[in-house]
């Protein structure tokens, strides 16, 4: 890893933290983490969020359960062959309540699977910097910089007033 800088501005004021944050996006510093006491769309949209990936893993994992539930059904049907009043031995009516079952429990299983892997949960790594205030009001800007971009991020942090402005040197990766 490149050594470079972290930078933590704190907000009292929620249009203050999305103007920095644009104004950090159009300088193109892209490695930001925005802290807030709520969520808030303003936010997500400045920090160029689009939609949720979690949607996808629950519709992979939907169209999987529903596949695997009709294969597990026609394999035991075919399997076990079981004819009665001469129905046919697949009766794909007859596998729809477990067909959806299995949808479901493998789409919800999949959301979650998919919750945790995009959320990057759980946080191994401790934060390397946070003020408690956030959870109380107020909202954090944080963003890593490489040494030649330091002046400039400090000049748009410090363009919108904060309360609080720290840095401190990242490491250079040697262990």
């Amino acid at each position: 890893m490149d050594s470079g800088f972290g930078i933590l501005a704190s907000y009292s004021y929620l249009d203050s933290a999305v103007k920095a944050i644009e104004q950090l996006r159009k300088a193109e510093l892209k490695e930001i983490t925005a802290y807030m006491p709520y969520p808030e769309h303003t936010v997500e949209d400045a920090l160029g969020y689009d939609q949720s990936p979690v949607r996808v893993w629950a519709l992979v994992g939907g169209l999987c359960g529903a596949a695997g539930g009709l294969a597990f059904t026609s394999w035991t049907s075919m399997e076990w062959p079981l004819v009665t009043g001469g129905k046919p031995i697949l009766s794909i009516p007859a596998y729809i309540i477990i067909v959806f079952e299995m949808m479901v429990l493998f789409g919800a299983l999949s959301t979650v699977i998919g919750l945790f892997i995009n959320s990057r949960l759980p946080q191994v790594k401790p934060m390397v910097v946070y003020d408690p205030e956030f959870t109380g009001g107020k909202y954090g800007v944080y963003i890593k910089v490489p040494e030649a971009s330091r002046e400039q991020a400090m000049r748009i942090l410090n363009a919108e007033t904060p309360d609080q402005l720290q840095e401190h040197q990242m490491g250079s990766g040697h262990g």
